[in-house]
């Protein structure tokens, strides 16, 4: 008796399609050539998986990889950057002056420009 079972990607991202963060986790993975599956969410409707998680925020994205959840999508870069880091492009300068001002600019732009 064979059956096939299918396994679980070991990069998962629980998200929507457009969500502007989710769509920048989707661009880190992709700079680095993570090979990785989204699992869309639905709007209005939490899935079990979400909930577990990311039980202080309850919302996408969020990366599991090997099952290990990290939420928040600036995080979820730093961490696609150090976890693939010996794979280019370098997501993070590695100054800490530019370090610093992208981290401004990405929370700017996270905290001022409205998503609709």
């Amino acid at each position: 008796m064979s059956s096939e079972k299918q396994e679980t990607a070991a990069v998962r991202v629980l998200g929507r399609w457009p969500s502007p963060f989710v769509i920048r986790v989707l661009i880190a993975l992709g700079l680095k050539g993570v090979d990785h599956e989204l699992v869309e969410e639905e709007a209005g409707n939490k899935s079990e998986l979400l909930l577990a998680s990311n039980p202080v925020h309850k919302k996408i994205p969020v990366l599991l990889h090997h099952g290990r959840p990290v939420s928040e999508s600036l995080i979820i870069v730093q961490y696609v950057d150090e976890a693939w880091a010996s794979q280019a492009p370098a997501l993070i300068p590695s100054d800490p002056y530019a370090r610093a001002a992208e981290r401004f600019w990405a929370q700017y732009v996270d905290d001022k420009v409205w998503f609709t």
